[in-house]
């Protein structure tokens, strides 16, 4: 049996359980770990400049691909509470990373010492399992335990918790024999999912909501060959949004008050019949629930069975992840339909396609300063379908939900529930590091960016290129947007004479010169006209230069973007008219099969 230090068991663990990178902060009690770390040689490591922006780099890093798992590393102290951010945003929707910090000798602990901190504690509301690690012999089993937790049920984050001591002890460990705890996952029976089947096909006009389960369970191929199956249309939710392409005949739109589509509600609250797999029902898309549920029957299937009848009582809830319920789904679906007991859809699913070209949002505009909607005319031009998109929150990210597509799983990237400012630029970091052969493509508003601006020095550093389109217009938009209810528009203003760079037009920040300052390319866009030749150019500088480039566009300073003030989808206050030309879909559109 071979002998190593506790944190050398570690890193073979973490070998042996396909870690292949990691983001974080060295730190005098995680230097053991990082000792560890360096001899193994196996594991590449990336250094942030902020250790909430390594946490965030873990998310985009997992987020991006199946079966990953992004590892973020710092001390116990300042870096374990940094992590906190980055923990509440990936348990919110699912992600699995896992956060290895570094604490104060167990005998010093509880005596204050520096940068002592009980950080299991802290992290444990928004992890699966939050431990410190006073004895080295446990260390093998609690890594063990932590990746089966991520990866069981519903996936998470997970805390590891290492004294400086326990990482320094040696432990009897023999890594070649280590072997990954079976994941567990729970899946729907033929009964259950023969049940859900027959209430959709006694429904008139059914629809079947898409989550980010779908997604987490790499089950977006099935979802689409069962709505195809069924001809029911589908409804992806903003973390599902990929698993069927945007312009698929059976894409009915999103849902919901803000990051939602005209023809998408209005399909909604005309259908009375609704499937939900591996969705959580989220305010944002709900809204009021007398208005949502009204006069539909309500299935729900996820993996987490305590998120069943969380928000409201569905009418039938099947406790599986989102592929095995799938299989059995598709599997039914086919039976029946040979049998010919699948109902025709095809005039519902028409009438839906009939709302999408009717109730686009129009985009075209040619004022200077620049329209927001113009610029994601511009990157759908621009940007083709292999583009993973990185977002998280404000006017930006719920514009770009409007008014972007996206055609593949995976490749609308964002942090749902905490939309945490200055998520955008470590995460599409993390994004670009997963997928290194991919263009990926960050979005975000100007006080988004600011947030951790220092992190795009890290994608210099390590030549990690992507584009970062930065919608600057000098505002907390969002902020001054909900402040009209209250009839205020107070401390959102960022507009400020900037002494240094006049060019930069009177709104503040010079993030040109800063992108420029932290090793990046930046480029200025002050007309429509200039937006796609400023996506082409950027594109073009991230290969040839490997490191991040910002394209700023000057936007208008007051945009009102659609969304619902009330709490109400049928209720959307649309602030530009409608297109003046109707949305036809393209002639590769996928048909249903015969």
């Amino acid at each position: 049996m071979a002998r190593m230090t506790a944190a050398r068991a570690a890193v073979e663990i973490l070998r042996r359980e396909g870690v292949t990178d990691a983001f974080g902060v060295p730190g005098a009690a995680i230097n053991p770990f990082y000792a560890a770390l360096e001899a193994s040689g196996a594991i590449q490591h990336t250094l942030a400049r902020h250790v909430e922006g390594a946490s965030h780099m873990a998310e985009g890093y997992t987020r991006a691909r199946p079966g990953n798992i992004g590892l973020c590393v710092g001390t116990s102290g300042p870096a374990g509470t940094d992590m906190i951010t980055g923990l509440y945003s990936a348990i919110g929707d699912s992600v699995p990373i896992l956060c290895i910090t570094g604490q104060a000798p167990t005998a010093v602990i509880h005596k204050e010492d520096f940068q002592a901190v009980d950080i299991a504690s802290i992290a444990r509301p928004v992890t699966k399992m939050a431990v410190t690690v006073l004895e080295a012999a446990q260390v093998p089993g609690v890594f063990q335990q932590a990746f089966h937790l991520m990866r069981s049920g519903r996936p998470g984050p997970v805390l590891i918790d290492l004294p400086l001591d326990v990482q320094l002890t040696e432990i009897a460990f023999d890594p070649e024999t280590y072997e990954p705890l079976p994941v567990h996952k729970p899946a729907a029976t033929r009964a259950q999912v023969d049940k859900a089947l027959g209430m959709l096909c006694a429904a008139e006009r059914p629809l079947i909501v898409a989550g980010g389960g779908v997604i987490n369970a790499d089950a977006s191929g099935l979802l689409v060959e069962f709505a195809e199956l069924t001809g029911v249309p589908v409804v992806p939710t903003l973390m599902g949004w990929g698993v069927l392409p945007d312009d698929h005949e059976l894409n009915a739109g999103m849902v919901g008050l803000q990051t939602a589509h005209r023809y998408g509600n209005a399909t909604f609250l005309e259908s009375d019949f609704v499937l939900g797999v591996g969705n959580r029902w989220a305010n944002r898309h709900t809204g009021r629930l007398d208005v949502y549920t009204a006069g539909r029957t309500f299935v729900h299937v996820d993996v987490d069975p305590t998120q069943i009848g969380r928000i409201f009582a569905p009418d039938y809830g099947i406790a599986s992840d989102a592929g095995a319920a799938l299989r059995l789904f598709v599997d039914a679906a086919r039976e029946l339909r040979a049998r010919g007991g699948l109902p025709d859809r095809s005039a519902w699913a028409a009438a839906a396609q009939e709302r999408r070209a009717r109730l686009q949002r129009r985009t075209h505009f040619d004022d200077v300063p620049v329209k927001p909607q113009r610029v994601y005319e511009e990157m759908n031009k621009v940007f083709g379908p292999k583009t993973r998109y990185v977002s998280t929150i404000g006017l930006s990210q719920i514009a770009g939900a409007q008014l972007l597509h996206v055609h593949r799983p995976r490749h609308w990237i964002n942090s749902g529930q905490a939309g945490p400012l200055g998520w955008t630029v470590p995460a599409a970091l993390g994004v670009a590091k997963a997928d290194p052969e991919a263009p990926v493509v960050a979005l975000s508003g100007d006080y988004d960016f600011q947030f951790m601006i220092e992190e795009l020095a890290v994608g210099a550093q390590h030549r990690i290129p992507y584009v970062h389109v930065l919608v600057n217009n000098s505002y907390l938009g969002l902020i001054r947007q909900a402040q009209r209810a209250f009839g205020i528009d107070f401390q959102v203003d960022l507009e400020f004479e900037n002494v240094n760079s006049p060019e930069a037009g009177g709104y503040g920040v010079d993030h040109v010169k800063v992108a420029e300052g932290l090793g990046c390319k930046a480029l200025r866009v002050t007309e429509p006209r200039d937006l796609a030749p400023a996506f082409e150019r950027a594109g073009e500088l991230a290969a040839e230069h490997r490191v991040p480039v910002v394209v700023e566009v000057i936007l208008e300073r007051v945009t009102n973007i659609a969304m619902s003030a009330t709490n109400d989808i049928g209720a959307v206050v649309e602030f530009e008219e409608t297109a003046t030309e109707p949305w036809h879909a393209p002639t590769a559109i996928r048909t249903l099969k015969p």
